[in-house]
């Protein structure tokens, strides 16, 4: 299990945690975006692109025998802040339907564009497996 870091006085992170700690295995999941396993994308809303993101993380983080809750960094490249903050309600009902309230630590990134023309966003992911 990772340890969460949280500086003595700061105020509570929401959605994210300011570090962790952990031992283990580590996986390290190359940026994921909107598209299915076929590399096809189903829509062009962005948290229907999250969610589906998210999704392939879970997948890839299955196949090295992790669970998303083994989660300890997420990297979140979006190409509109402005769509990011108006729809962080139906963003964080998206994220709890794949990674639960696990919060790793984030950093969020607006880029100017992803390689994939049709994407939206883009996440990387770092997990640890640990001694079980």
């Amino acid at each position: 299990m990772a340890e969460i870091i949280h500086p003595q006085g700061w105020p509570a992170a929401k959605g994210y945690s300011n570090g962790m700690a952990a031992e283990g295995k580590v996986i390290f999941v190359g940026g994921q975006i909107g598209w299915t396993k076929d590399q096809m994308f189903e829509t062009d809303d962005f948290v229907e692109q999250a969610e589906q993101a998210m999704r392939n993380i879970a997948d890839v983080l299955a196949s090295a025998g992790a669970e998303t809750t083994d989660l300890v960094r997420l990297t979140w490249f979006i190409t509109d802040k402005k769509t990011y903050v108006a729809e962080q309600k139906r963003l964080g009902e998206a994220y709890r339907r794949v990674f639960g309230r696990h919060y790793p630590a984030m950093t969020l990134v607006q880029v100017v564009a992803l390689l994939e023309d049709r994407a939206l966003i883009e996440i990387e992911a770092t997990a640890v497996i640990p001694a079980r």
